[in-house]
């Protein structure tokens, strides 16, 4: 029998759930917590964090679970406990204002507020005394020097509302590849060129900024970019980043080698990356990017996938009560397992000074390549494949009997999208009808569960229950999802589908002045509405709006959505030169517009078939579009009847059609 347990636990958060029994009488976040709090007179604490995060435990342990602390919090304060995969809304703005008060952030997120909701004073992660000391004086001065809080709220209330926000058109002028090589240069001397990455710690696998790379590369053949994708790319792979073991990548390395992770495994890091890596390999062929992928979709299955086809959203880095304890080994007990293996797996997955963590643990990692180290046991690359499955096996079995961390049972409408773009992308690259299959489960999920009756979408799930009006950012990534899934099935349903999403999206959060799209719907009730401009670990839900309107209108010969992603781009031209890792999406963008951008219409009883083998090649620069029955805009016009042929065009002209698919490479030359 639970001692406390407060109003938390009607909800269906994981992370919600995990504070449900605290003695602090936690309240989720609701349009009616202003008026409670108006009415009693209270300052208002919004509490933000996952279910991941692992100083939101250490937090919750020290301070919330403490009965002193909560009568502190009960008395004085309305505590508010958001979970911010849920509600990255509230995160936005709180994270806002929390950063221009201390120029940092990050989780937990604790911010204080007027009984009006407009922030006072905040901060991350606190200990018992100084989160004591803090409540006391944050009361003291609300009784005793209120016209400060109150004048020192409304300046900040107004840096908030000015903070990433557009709401001037830009004048639309001709772009110029020259911001492009600018960017790249300022941008490169910043690569770390021994490990990767950029040069400093902690490090964050960005798939939009090496997306971005690699298509700049490939397109002005510059090979000093593109050498540096491919060594980010292997060093991710082979680093402790990468559960070597179980396949899929945790959220980040705390150090400058890829070595050590932070362990948790995120929904929407795992579906970019195998965007990314599917993309990678259809430029670089290498053994080991296939390997990456198809581990991880076996992770994905085994362990995120849920009987309806969504996928959770995260696994936590703890398990009982030791961050990384599932992924570690010690030479002993891989031993036990690998027997005469473990001669050659020890030197394969470091287990020695390099590998070393602490506390006689152990992070399998890598340092040597396939090749290298099969040259060295004299075996092929088959034979090296082979046990290299075999020994991963042994070790996944043996794992099993662990304790488990934690699951994030929710699952999001925009991070399912995002790996249901990976497998369209994985499926293309590999031509694995599996990976096909779990994307249209996924797709076939959003269409029953989260999309309403009047075709908008929601933003969460678990247990049947979707609650949550979506975002910006899930209409972005569903749209960008069912584009790429028609480019490999050809079925036209998928952009009927996103052309519908795509007008939601424009009635629901689009600035009709600037073109830019606010991040939540006119209805919302938070202090501020935000626009998500800079692309971060996800891509702004601006600049992915901005990449789908001009797919869309490619697609559907639609002026006025190419004008709007134009005018997009037009509002953060000028600087984007000036920080390339923050606007990499919207340098992809341009990338397209400054070059010839490939309509490939693929027709006849075979069009898919031919379509897919073209898309086994890197070709960013175009988009597929088809059938034997085709009836989008961009196909018209282009039947063959039963025989396969293929239709090129870019900018309003298109080529001689072909019945070659390799002559079809060479006029996108």
């Amino acid at each position: 029998m639970e001692k406390f347990t407060n109003a938390l636990i009607k909800e269906t958060s994981p992370y919600l759930l995990q504070h449900a029994h605290n003695p602090v009488n936690w309240v989720p976040w609701s349009d009616d917590v202003f008026e409670r709090a108006q009415q009693e007179n209270k300052l208002v604490l919004v509490s933000v964090g996952y279910s991941a995060c692992h100083w939101c435990h250490v937090m919750e342990h020290e301070c919330f679970e403490d009965e002193e602390v909560a009568a502190l919090m009960n008395k004085f304060f309305i505590s508010v406990k958001v979970d911010r995969e849920e509600r990255p809304d509230v995160d936005q703005v709180y994270m806002t204002a929390v950063q221009l008060m201390t120029q940092k952030g990050g989780w937990p997120l604790n911010c204080f507020t007027l009984p009006d909701g407009r922030p006072i004073y905040g901060g991350t992660y606190f200990p018992k005394e100084q989160w004591m000391h803090i409540l006391r004086s944050l009361e003291h001065t609300w009784q005793n020097d209120r016209e400060k809080a109150v004048e020192y709220a409304e300046n900040l209330h107004e840096g908030i509302i000015r903070s990433e926000l557009i709401d001037e058109a830009k004048k639309v002028e001709s772009f110029s590849e020259e911001r492009l090589h600018e960017l790249v240069l300022r941008w490169s001397r910043s690569f770390d060129s021994m490990e990767g990455g950029d040069a400093r710690a902690p490090k964050f696998p960005l798939p939009s900024n090496l997306e971005f790379l690699l298509e700049y590369g490939v397109r002005y053949e510059h090979e000093k970019v593109l050498k540096h994708v491919e060594l980010t790319l292997d060093k991710m792979a082979m680093g402790g980043i990468y559960d070597q073991v179980g396949g899929g990548f945790t959220r980040y390395s705390v150090d400058m080698l890829w070595k050590v992770p932070h362990f948790e495994k995120m929904l929407y890091d795992n579906g970019q990356l195998l965007n990314l890596y599917s993309l990678a390999y259809k430029h670089f062929q290498k053994p080991l990017y296939k390997r990456i992928v198809g581990q991880t979709v076996e992770w994905l299955q085994r362990e995120m996938l849920t009987n309806e086809g969504a996928f959770y959203s995260a696994l936590d880095a703890d398990s009982e009560g030791e961050e990384g304890k599932f992924y570690c080994w010690t030479p002993e007990e891989m031993k036990a397992v690998l027997t005469d293996d473990f001669s050659w797996v020890k030197d394969f997955y470091n287990l020695n000074a390099r590998g070393y963590w602490e506390e006689e643990k152990y992070i399998p990692l890598r340092t040597e390549s396939d090749q290298s180290f099969a040259a060295k046991m004299n075996w092929s690359m088959d034979e090296l494949e082979s046990k290299i499955a075999e020994i991963n096996q042994k070790l996944l079995d043996e794992r099993k009997h662990r304790v488990r961390p934690g699951t994030d049972d929710k699952s999001l409408t925009s991070w399912n999208a995002m790996a249901m773009k990976g497998l369209c992308q994985a499926y293309s690259a590999f031509g694995e009808e599996e990976f096909l299959h779990l994307a249209i489960k996924n797709a076939r999920w959003i269409l029953k569960h989260q999309r309403t009756e009047d075709g908008k979408l929601v933003r969460n799930y678990k247990k049947g229950v979707s609650n949550i009006d979506a975002f910006l950012e899930d209409y972005a990534h569903v749209i960008d999802a069912f584009i790429q899934l028609y480019q490999v099935t050809l079925d036209e349903e998928w952009m009927e589908y996103a052309l519908s999403f795509n007008q939601v999206a424009l009635d629901l959060f689009q600035d009709s002045n600037s073109k830019m799209f606010y991040f939540t719907a006119d209805s919302t009730k938070l202090i501020a509405r935000k626009m998500e401009i800079n692309d971060n670990v996800i891509p702004a839900s601006n600049s992915m709006m901005a990449m789908n309107l001009f797919r869309l209108g490619h697609y559907y010969y639609n002026k006025e959505f190419t004008s709007m992603a134009e005018q997009q781009l037009a509002n953060i031209y000028d600087g984007m030169e000036q920080y390339g890792s923050g606007y990499s999406n919207w340098a992809s963008l341009l990338l397209k517009i400054v070059n010839d951008y490939y309509q490939v219409v693929v027709t006849g009883t075979e069009a898919k078939q031919a379509a897919l083998k073209l898309q086994q090649r890197y070709l960013p620069f175009a988009l597929f579009a088809g059938g034997s029955n085709a009836t989008l805009p961009v196909t018209q016009d282009k039947q063959s009847g039963a025989e396969t042929m293929h239709f090129v065009c870019y900018d309003g002209t298109c080529l001689l059609p072909t019945t070659d698919a390799n002559e079809v490479l060479k006029m996108m030359r």
